[in-house]
């Protein structure tokens, strides 16, 4: 009995081990990860671990001194380039490693290699999108240049310093958590960021859509309901502004075609969420100097998307911020100039249908003879599973990203309906991070506009500031040639005449320099009025947050960078300004129950602020989500319907309640009888005071508050639980400029006076330090959610002094 007691302990000691060195499903080996040596407890930081210390590392040729301050904002001295970007690769390795390596597996379609077959769809996506081909072709474009070869290499070399001297028990928690190592950085590592970007900034589309919207209503309908320009708008441009250059002659439009349709829809584009800037002039400030403001509005997550920091060497001085995994400074300001940027949602992403010449799709028909296709094989690694080889199809216009919908399992993410190519300028080569490395570098308005030539994707409007008092803007990029509406619908991938036909120069992408007026602002709306000889687009951010911002900085006299810090926050709406009394005029109190009379009474002394604590702000949004839906949906169908229809946007149903409130678009067909808005209205107020009261019970109390109904979070990027910030109550909303709702808003405040001594001011809604076990992790968010600014500490020596210095790390040579 003894010898069987024996080895039953045996077996159970055997069986533990093996349990805690083993994965359960999605859960590291608990061993390895509760492990006091090497595990999480690693991850524990003191309160503020700022300490001072010298480090040997390889590749540097001379000592590079870095300051932290107290939010542990690193100040990079360096005495050249080389160490200048080795240093950046390092320290931002140092605390946000996980960050860069996760962003650029997902860009590069790898992230099944670490977390199994759930991420195969994601995946095949990005590889059949052309991600991988395209960072290929950008990081060619980067090489070509020998000072932009140099700065990529060294900050590769400077994040594999890091990484190479790094012991498991050092390894970021999430490392841990999703039992992988970090590996070596490359430089194609950093061309994936532009791809992301690209993805996320200009890799919508609604052609598929607006086709299948087409095909059922027609040419008239289509045009009535989806004009090329809005009934009201504010553009980026001043309006009346004389276009000094002589246009490229326009391609004429191809022939009339209407592509075929498959049961798979695109993910529609998401309206009225977008980024600011805006600069005013010298001449209506009190100080006498430009002040410029940027704050763009991304997905919000912890680590946060951008990475603070200073660097300074021969010939440069710049602080801002970057995207960790890429060298230089993306938004910031130096000595001379300052400079932000919105996305322009220019029309860079086509979509073609091809016609095979049969099921072996060797050829393709186009121009007028057979093509041949060529293959390309992704290698696609999947943890625990056969790697994945994948054959995309690509002709001359792009990847033809799913071909066949009969194999499984289908192509489901992204939704990309079959049989047809894309082109995307995210496939170009193209060195993006030139225009950052010479605005880092800029004195004045000709290097500005110099560094924009270098800019391909995606495009953004770019404002700008000088010490020498100049303003201006630019919606920049290498926007394609084209014709009117064309990429508006699919388009005949056989027909030559649909390709595009060369770029608009970048001198004539639309510019305004010191304008009259003295303000230039951008918010995504339309970049030009009409008379801009160039096709850009045909859809583009609602025009009410421009206006707001417009307004405010037409009537500021001797403005402050406090003017523009509650300008950043401002939750007033143009919007419910402009449509909240015509609705309410079709309220008839009489025909009202005591809760309707209640509600209604409250949402006409709103002030039309989305304010946290507005309840009024809750039931005009409530309000007219089911105006627009009832509106829509008895002809258009549910979202959800899968019915591939694009519905007609909030600018032009609220033109259409304005100006033709009798419209047939307003009658429910689904009835006998025929509305009208007002009816619409009617019974679209009984159903939001219906729904808001079955949700938050007595209306008017504090759970109808604006902050309580809206939900708010911040993520972690992995949605790893305990890790992001929740749930928090706020305000703001797609219409107003605090355009924060959701998981989307302002990811980087910053205001910069110009001046002989410029200074700026900024913070983003997490901290520096990518570790969730840190202080320094969120420890800028209470002051972002309070609508706060931090100054920034821009040094102009390691030697200066401050009592915002905590520490010092000095790198030298191994």
């Amino acid at each position: 009995m003894k010898y069987f007691k024996a080895i039953f302990s045996v077996a159970v000691t055997l069986a533990l081990i093996w349990a805690l060195q083993h994965k359960f499903g999605s859960l590291p080996p608990i061993g390895n990860f509760f492990n006091p040596a090497n595990g999480f407890w690693q991850n524990a930081e003191s309160k503020h671990i700022l300490t001072s210390e010298e480090l040997k590392i390889e590749g540097l040729q001379q000592p590079v001194t870095i300051r932290f301050d107290s939010n542990m904002i690193p100040h990079v001295f360096a005495k050249n380039n080389h160490d200048l970007y080795l240093a950046q690769g390092y320290i931002t390795a140092r605390d946000r490693l996980w960050q860069m390596d996760i962003q650029t597996r997902s860009a590069s379609g790898r992230l099944a290699e670490v977390v199994g077959p759930k991420a195969l769809e994601v995946d095949r996506y990005h590889r059949r999108m052309g991600m991988v081909y395209g960072a290929e072709n950008t990081l060619r474009g980067i090489m070509k240049d020998p000072v932009m070869r140099e700065v990529i290499t060294a900050y590769t070399e400077g994040v594999n310093s890091y990484v190479r001297n790094l012991s498991p028990r050092d390894y970021p928690i999430e490392f841990k958590l999703l039992d992988y190592k970090p590996e070596e950085w490359k430089p194609i590592n950093c061309a994936f960021l532009l791809k992301l970007m690209s993805e996320t900034l200009a890799g919508g589309s609604d052609e598929f859509l607006m086709t299948s919207t087409l095909k059922k209503f027609g040419a008239a309908t289509v045009k009535d309901l989806f004009p090329d320009y809005p009934f009201r708008t504010d553009p980026i441009i001043p309006a009346g502004t004389k276009w000094d250059f002589k246009a490229l002659p326009i391609p004429k439009p191809s022939k009339s075609f209407l592509a075929e349709q498959s049961d798979i829809k695109t993910t529609q584009k998401v309206e009225g969420i977008g980024s600011n800037n805006w600069v005013i002039a010298g001449s209506k400030t009190a100080s006498g100097y430009p002040i410029l403001a940027n704050d763009p509005h991304l997905n919000l997550t912890l680590p946060s998307i951008w990475y603070q920091m200073q660097m300074e060497a021969p010939g440069v001085n710049v602080y801002g911020v970057t995207l960790p995994g890429a060298p230089c400074v993306v938004i910031g300001y130096n000595n001379k100039i300052s400079w932000g940027v919105t996305n322009v949602d220019a029309d860079v992403l086509d979509w073609y249908q091809i016609k095979f010449k049969d099921a072996s799709k060797n050829e393709y028909w186009y121009n007028n003879k057979w093509n041949k296709v060529t293959r390309r094989i992704e290698e696609i690694n999947i943890r625990g599973e056969k790697t994945l080889y994948d054959t995309v199809l690509y002709t001359h216009h792009g990847p033809v990203v799913y071909e066949d919908t009969n194999k499984k399992p289908h192509y489901s993410y992204g939704n990309i309906p079959v049989g047809t190519a894309l082109r995307w300028i995210a496939h170009d080569e193209s060195d993006e991070f030139k225009t950052f490395y010479l605005l880092n570098r800029g004195k004045n308005y000709a290097d500005y506009r110099t560094a924009l030539t270098y800019y391909t994707a995606p495009a953004q409007n770019f404002i700008f500031a000088s010490a020498d008092k100049d303003i201006a803007i630019t919606p920049n990029g290498k926007l394609p040639l084209k014709f009117k509406d064309q990429g508006k619908f699919i388009l005949d991938g056989s027909d030559a005449d649909n390709d595009w036909h060369g770029w608009i120069p970048a001198a004539q992408n639309p510019t305004a320099r010191n304008p009259a007026q003295g303000y230039l602002s951008s918010a995504n709306q339309w970049s030009t009025d009409p008379s801009y000889p160039y096709y850009i687009n045909w859809q583009f951010g609602p025009y009410e947050r421009g206006k707001r911002i417009n307004t405010r900085l037409a009537v500021m006299q001797k403005a402050t960078v406090d003017s523009m810090r509650t300008l950043q926050t401002d939750n007033y709406s143009i919007f419910a300004q402009d449509v909240l009394a015509e609705m309410i005029k079709y309220i008839d109190p009489s025909k009202l129950d005591e809760n309707q009379v209640q509600v209604l009474n409250i949402v006409k002394k709103w002030n039309k602020r989305f304010d946290a604590d507005e309840v009024g702000a809750s039931i005009f949004n409530a309000w007219w989500v089911n105006f627009y839906t009832q509106t829509w949906q008895d002809q258009f169908g549910k979202p959800t319907d899968n019915n591939n229809l694009k519905w007609p946007n909030r600018d032009r149903t609220e033109q259409l309640l304005l100006k033709d409130p009798q419209s047939k678009w307003f009658d429910n067909t689904t009835t006998p009888v025929t509305e009208t808005a007002g009816d619409a209205l009617n019974n679209s107020f009984a159903a939001t005071v219906s729904q808001l009261t079955r949700k938050y019970g007595k209306p008017g109390n504090s759970k109808w508050q604006w902050g309580n109904v809206k939900k708010t979070y911040i993520n972690h990027l992995a949605n790893i639980p305990g890790f992001g910030a929740g749930n928090f109550k706020a305000g703001g909303t797609a219409t107003t400029v605090n355009a924060l709702i959701d998981g989307h808003g302002p990811s980087w405040r910053m205001v910069v006076q110009m001046g002989p001594q410029v200074k700026g001011y900024g913070v983003f809604p997490g901290g520096e330090s990518g570790n969730p076990g840190s202080f320094f992790y969120d420890d800028m968010l209470k002051t972002w959610q309070n609508g706060k600014l931090n100054p920034l500490l821009f040094m102009q020596s390691a030697n200066d002094q401050s009592n915002k210095i905590k520490s010092t790390l000095t790198l030298t040579a191994k």
